[in-house]
């Protein structure tokens, strides 16, 4: 059974998509402890699934590197063979890719290539995109750079928010990481 550990930064609702079909005894795949770069909501998840957690605050370090050197550490605690970052809202230094390659994926709120960056959605509505989409990736050394592993197309509609297409684009987004995950596994 292949073993994740999930890091983030928010409300984790990506995260809970997956918890829940970790849930499912028929699911390849075992969240095996969730991480955080701040006292994140979804960290709630976490505890309401019974599955490990640890936070490396960004705030507490002088640099990425310093940062992500004990984000490592503790990931080597738990050596899961996949990380998904789901709504962290951080690089990880190249250190830290260089360890885990090619076991890192990510979404992202566009499809890429285009809009890639941690204003995808906003970027999509700024340009006048007619459709933008949602994207799973391998983590590499760019911004949303590395090879895509599922993406699809979600329109853009008239009077469109930041705020109403990314709560069209999530469940997009949730659903091709957990088949992204499936696929792995």
């Amino acid at each position: 059974m292949l073993t994740v550990a999930v890091l983030i930064s928010g409300t984790g609702s990506n995260l809970r998509a997956l918890l829940d079909a970790a849930a499912d005894p028929g699911f390849p795949a075992r969240i095996i402890v969730i991480g955080a770069d701040r006292e994140a909501d979804g960290l709630a998840h976490a505890e309401a699934f019974g599955i490990p957690s640890f936070v490396v605050p960004w705030e507490a370090f002088d640099s990425r590197e310093a940062w992500g050197a004990e984000l490592d550490a503790q990931l080597k605690v738990w050596r899961p063979d996949l990380i998904v970052l789901s709504g962290l809202m951080r690089l990880l230094p190249r250190d830290v890719v260089a360890a885990w390659a090619p076991n890192i994926i990510n979404t992202h709120p566009a499809f890429l290539p285009e809009f890639p960056g941690a204003h995808g959605v906003r970027d999509a509505l700024a340009a006048g995109a007619s459709e933008t989409g949602a994207s799973v990736i391998v983590v590499d050394d760019g911004v949303d750079s590395g090879p895509i592993l599922a993406q699809e197309r979600v329109p853009v509609q008239p009077g469109d928010t930041e705020s109403s297409l990314h709560e069209r684009i999530k469940p997009v987004e949730r659903r091709l990481l957990i088949d992204v995950v499936r696929r792995i596994a």
